[in-house]
């Protein structure tokens, strides 16, 4: 076999591993919300910014809107966000949160500490994974 196939060689699968391992810790978390993994992403850039359009937030999540679309249906049907279309360019879905969307904000901000120490990790370890997984998905 080539030296250079070998699983313990490839980059891909200890993040692969690593990123299945992180979304499993965050799940006891984000249960208590009642949210999955990908409905609290899609919460935290609406968290961070509201008022997107769903191309923007497919954007910064790296989601085509044949993904994004059925977990903003989800959101929706939970009352946490609403699907509006522009009165500009009826093309364009913009996403708000609902008051309840933005009362959660509240509770899901203890999960990154709450991360951290399910991690054992350092905040100068955090940061520096954090900045070297970013120069890769850069």
């Amino acid at each position: 076999m080539y030296e250079q196939l070998k699983l313990d060689h490839q980059i891909c699968f200890p993040l692969y591993a690593l990123s299945k391992e992180i979304t499993r810790r965050y799940t006891p978390f984000l249960a208590k919300l009642d949210l999955t993994y990908p409905q609290y992403l899609v919460m935290l850039v609406l968290w961070e910014c509201d008022g997107q359009t769903v191309n923007q937030i497919g954007a910064k999540l790296h989601l085509d809107s044949g993904t994004l679309t059925p977990l903003l249906k989800r959101l929706q049907a939970k009352e946490l966000i609403k699907r509006e279309r522009s009165q500009e360019d009826e093309r364009v879905v913009q996403v708000f949160l609902t008051p309840s969307g933005k009362d959660l904000a509240d509770e899901a901000c203890t999960i990154p500490e709450q991360m951290a120490q399910c991690l054992n990790l350092e905040a100068s370890e955090v940061a520096l994974l954090r900045k070297i997984v970013g120069k890769l998905a850069g």
